[in-house]
């Protein structure tokens, strides 16, 4: 076989040069690419080759962007990343390692990309920075406070904790809302055809006669009548998604998040489940940043881009503002907008943890009991859906029921008319 040139810039080409076997003593030779990716003995995989070829062009970073990544699959990538550099991995033989095994291929380039990214100087937070849709602020913000403390392996490992418990969440939520969204269907399945099929024979049957129909039954009729409306229907269909999209922009503006954010945390039941996972998240990240040798100042900083609600960043940021002050962060917490959402036990807590000398350790008792508490609000709002949403189906199935059932116990005294 004849000697590789590494002189094309086609990446397909690249790709079957690198499934290629080459010669002895030619790997050591062999330069690098004209994309100035490491070269098949640098690597030490040809697939990795393959996979990826240096700088990407702007069609392989627009490709980049578009790529949608699953959340084990993150947790996964997190975890190894942490073991690999608790085990004294360099980061960047580490991201090889990982991209060279990923499963999912667009998963798989962005690795290598960090990988690249990380061999030509940049920082590893800078690198995961070039794909937000992926890794989230917080996710940046920790491990760029993990490279100034020198912790990487064990920020990492939090991390990967966290991520889990939030996938665990979310199953936890889809599983008890599997049940009601079943019967949902059902319901519009049974209500559908009671309607469209028969409904009509008992219009037609009450209408030869000169009978009228229950009131109800005509309600029901009307409404029956305008879904099969194409016209009405359209008109419909149009106020709705403008509607839609003026929510959608209204939602992304300060006033619009402002309101939200309010409902997510006044809400009865839910906004004490939201307000626990904040909490929960803000003394983990605390904790975490706190033991591992990261000033209160930057802690704060990342606890803050953790934290999607207005409310609770307008906290925190605010919190970081006395304590340029001067001011002990329990006392600011105090003394800051919104410092309701914080409980007085937790306060008291962190100022015994600052006369100490151990805030870390108390902030990691809180975020422990908080978790507990969190999942327990969870329940609590997964025993209340189940039974809400059972009472709304019912009542909506119940009402179209009795609206038919009506002209058929009145069907006789029609027929004998």
């Amino acid at each position: 076989m004849s000697p590789l040139t590494a002189k094309t810039t086609d990446t397909a080409g690249l790709a079957k040069q690198g499934e290629e076997s080459l010669p002895a003593g030619l790997e050591q030779e062999q330069a690098q690419s004209a994309f100035g990716a490491p070269t098949s003995s640098e690597t030490g995989s040809p697939s990795m080759q393959a996979s990826y070829s240096g700088p990407l062009s702007q069609a392989g970073a627009a490709r980049l962007r578009t790529v949608k990544v699953k959340q084990p699959e993150l947790i996964l990538f997190t975890t190894q990343l942490s073991v690999m550099l608790d085990s004294g991995v360099v980061l960047s033989d580490a991201l090889d390692a990982i991209g060279e095994q990923a499963g999912h291929d667009g998963f798989k380039m962005i690795i290598m990309n960090l990988a690249e990214a990380v061999k030509s100087g940049e920082t590893f937070s800078k690198a995961l920075a070039a794909h937000p849709k992926i890794f989230n602020p917080m996710f940046i913000s920790m491990v760029k406070a993990s490279e100034a403390s020198g912790k990487m392996a064990e920020m990492l490992n939090v991390l990967s904790g966290y991520l889990s418990f939030e996938c665990e969440t979310r199953k936890s939520i889809k599983g008890a809302l599997t049940y009601p969204f079943i019967m949902a269907l059902m319901a519009v399945a049974a209500t559908g055809t009671l309607m469209f099929f028969v409904l009509p024979r008992f219009m037609r049957i009450y209408e030869a006669k000169g009978a009228a129909l229950p009131k109800i039954t005509q309600i029901l009729v009307a409404f029956s009548r305008t879904l099969g409306n194409l016209e009405a229907m359209t008109g419909i269909m149009t106020v709705l998604i403008l509607t839609s999209m003026g929510l959608y922009y209204w939602a992304g503006t300060l006033s619009g998040r402002r309101v939200i954010d309010f409902v997510k945390i006044r809400t009865p039941v839910l906004g004490t489940m939201f307000i626990d996972m904040v909490v929960t998240r803000s003394m983990r990240v605390m904790a975490t940043m706190v033991n591992t040798g990261v000033k209160l100042l930057d802690s704060i900083e990342v606890i803050q881009d953790s934290c999607d609600n207005y409310y609770f960043r307008r906290l925190w940021g605010t919190v970081e503002e006395r304590i340029r002050d001067g001011y002990q962060l329990s006392e600011s917490i105090q003394i800051s907008p919104s410092s309701e959402l914080i409980s007085p036990g937790i306060i008291q807590m962190l100022r015994a943890g600052e006369k100490s000398g151990k805030l870390g350790e108390v902030c990691d008792k809180v975020s422990v009991f908080y978790e507990k508490k969190l999942q327990a609000s969870i329940k609590n709002v997964m025993a209340l859906i189940e039974p809400l949403m059972i009472t709304v189906l019912g009542s909506i199935i119940g009402t179209i029921a009795i609206a038919l059932l009506l002209p058929v116990f009145r069907i006789s005294s029609v027929i004998a008319h």
